[in-house]
């Protein structure tokens, strides 16, 4: 089974129109694979390339100046992650890629302000320019994810606007993963990031274009799939395959990681903390932040020591 064939090429401007055929496309990559890819957005090649570099130059800081936002400092994911400082497979080793996050902020004094999916973000002072670079994209990555959200409602037989109203105030994280060349003392236990499913609703992920991303086919084996920078893989999280029911399908995923160095930028698009992902008409109350809070406090290891 090929990767064109197992995971959809979406256009983002035939979504928009609700076009039958891309709209049945779309369909098929919710329900059956759980990935798809897109084109066409707002956000082109030459933006997402700006954002790799803003990316590329804080990883290539000394590790001191990184080490002056290190999340592990914090209670939150917030800044910089180091090299073995996440297990999302309790099976395996950590993870031996590093990462950058940041999230959503509320206004001073606001009482959400204290909860960690709402954390202050952390910034580098080495590179200016940088916090302007990643919070515009952050808003438009955003912009473009509530998009798709919309699409998918309604290729699913729900009201347009069903996930979309639940994003006011979005427990959105934007992460920058680097994947080094698979390290000569890796072994089967270790990966850039393990098998896993994504924690929430809808990611967006752009990359610099480096192979690396591996998504679990039906059969059990594994499918590569890459895009280029400006086109984005799409996938969806536990939370959004609870909150229809299983109507959308979260897929294992992986990076092993190869001989090249791999930049990738998840946008994990998340709705509001007291959102209710119980199944729809279900009558449950499963809240979104008490559920992404347990998945989050189990991958990062500084946060795992601290419950």
């Amino acid at each position: 089974m090929t990767e064109r064939r197992f995971i959809p090429r979406l256009d983002a401007r035939a979504l928009a129109r609700e076009e039958p055929s891309a709209m049945a496309e779309l369909r098929r990559g919710v329900e059956e694979a759980g990935f798809l890819t897109v084109h066409h957005t707002a956000i082109d090649r030459a933006r997402m390339e700006e954002v790799i570099a803003a990316y590329r130059a804080f990883f290539a800081l000394p590790e001191e100046a990184k080490a002056r936002v290190d999340m592990a400092r914090t209670g939150a994911n917030r800044g910089w992650g180091a090299p073995l400082s996440e297990r999302v497979d309790p099976g395996a080793n950590p993870d031996y890629k590093q990462v950058f996050d940041v999230g959503y902020e509320m206004p001073p004094g606001d009482p959400l302000a204290a909860l960690p999916v709402y954390a202050p973000n952390l910034w580098p002072t080495e590179l200016p320019g940088f916090r302007r670079i990643v919070t515009e994209y952050y808003a438009q990555a955003m912009e473009v994810s509530l998009g798709l959200l919309r699409a998918i409602a309604a290729a699913i037989g729900a009201d347009r606007d069903y996930f979309a109203t639940r994003f006011s105030r979005p427990m959105a994280l934007l992460r920058a993963n680097h994947y080094p060349p698979r390290p000569g003392w890796a072994g089967a236990r270790d990966f850039g990031i393990g098998a896993h499913t994504d924690y929430g609703c809808l990611t967006l992920l752009g990359t610099d274009g480096t192979p690396g991303l591996e998504v679990e086919r039906p059969d059990g084996g594994w499918a590569p799939v890459s895009a280029a920078p400006g086109e984005f893989i799409v996938n969806f999280g536990e939370m959004l395959e609870m909150w229809t029911e299983g109507r959308v399908r979260a897929t294992p995923h992986r990076v092993t990681g190869g001989a090249e160095a791999r930049i990738s930028i998840p946008l994990f698009f998340n709705p509001n903390h007291d959102t209710n992902v119980a199944p729809m008409g279900s009558g449950r109350v499963i809240r979104a932040g008490d559920h992404l809070s347990k998945r989050i406090n189990e991958t990062y290891l500084h946060l795992a020591a601290q419950a």
